[in-house]
């Protein structure tokens, strides 16, 4: 029962104005003491409140710590029985092992008298096969000398090819390098109805009409034979190239008057005027040197315009460097 301290003090107050001194002071010592018991119970009530709450969390702790150890305890008893069934499934499989390794026990005296059998059959085996490996080893021996044979063959030919490809780069560069002089001695006339291409490892001078031939005639112009007598220079100074004058004329058929019948005529005696006029002006070997006439069935420009005729007639000289040194190679193989 809580004790209402204030109302006994308020009573003692009004007693003391009844009362005489003496029970005044008494009344206000008990009072003084009263408060000090008032304020003591407080301070306990206050503490005992702090250890209630304590112990009320305290509690809750360990109430969750009992709901986990019953928790583990639950999934513990599952494993347990998880495992006593698989003991009992090893047990039940340990006993059909033992089952059956007594079996094969009672029949391993039949086993291995069949093993023996097939052992002697076996060994005899062996012996054939030994034999067989042995005539393998021979035919493999000589297959093998065959090989090195094939193979110092294959290393000969690779030499050559080695050879040949050295002698095919040597005529490549060859082959730049009189473009190159050309180009140098045709310096003034490339772009003015004259052109210079390298291609499939050779050197192509193709000369216009119009550089070379007034229309219809076969007589080398004055710029023309100037030109024809750089390109002398060149060749002269090139003896392992060889020399062959291509001439071109357009589709339009030739009136057929004089020497000259048509376009085959045209183009063999332009060819033949060009090669004249290049070994009148250098020491250029006459062996080296083919001329030939194309007509018009080599055109550039296929089109019937006059742009196109004006391409195909043209002189051609196309200079192959000679290939004696591939050719020896070639025959040695």
């Amino acid at each position: 029962m809580k004790i209402n301290y204030f109302t006994i003090c308020l009573a003692l107050l009004i007693l003391a104005s009844c009362v005489p001194q003496r029970l005044m002071e008494e009344t206000k010592s008990k009072l003084t003491t009263c408060e000090t018991e008032s304020a003591a119970a407080k301070k306990q009530a206050t503490e005992l409140e702090s250890k209630n709450a304590e112990m009320k969390e305290t509690i809750a702790k360990e109430q969750k710590e009992l709901y986990g150890l019953q928790r583990d305890s639950a999934i513990l008893g599952t494993n347990l029985r998880l495992l006593s069934n698989k003991y009992d499934k090893l047990n039940m499989v340990n006993d059909q092992l033992l089952d059956k390794y007594n079996k094969l026990l009672l029949g391993s005296e039949k086993d291995n008298a069949s093993l023996s059998g097939k052992l002697q059959l076996t060994q005899e085996q062996l012996l054939k096969k030994e034999d067989e490996l042995k005539a393998l080893e021979i035919r493999l021996n000589k297959q093998q000398q065959d090989l090195d044979a094939l193979a110092a063959e294959l290393k000969k030919r690779e030499a050559r090819v080695n050879e040949l490809e050295a002698i095919l780069k040597s005529k490549d560069q060859a082959t730049a390098d009189l473009k190159k002089k050309l180009q140098d001695a045709l310096m003034g006339f490339e772009g003015k109805g004259l052109t210079i291409t390298q291609k499939n490892g050779k050197v192509y001078v193709s000369m216009d009409e119009s550089l070379l031939f007034a229309s219809g005639k076969t007589a080398v112009e004055p710029k023309g034979i100037e030109a024809l007598k750089n390109v002398a220079k060149v060749l002269e100074q090139n003896a392992d190239i060889n020399i062959l004058v291509e001439g071109h004329t357009d589709d339009v058929p030739m009136a057929g008057k004089g020497e000259i019948k048509d376009n085959w005529d045209l183009s063999v005696i332009r060819a033949t005027s060009v090669t004249k006029i290049i070994l009148q002006n250098s020491k250029t070997d006459p062996t080296r040197i083919t001329s030939a006439g194309r007509g018009e069935f080599f055109p550039l420009d296929p089109a019937k315009t006059p742009e196109a005729r004006k391409k195909n007639r043209r002189t051609e000289l196309i200079l192959t460097p000679k290939l004696d040194e591939l050719l020896k190679v070639l025959e040695s193989n």
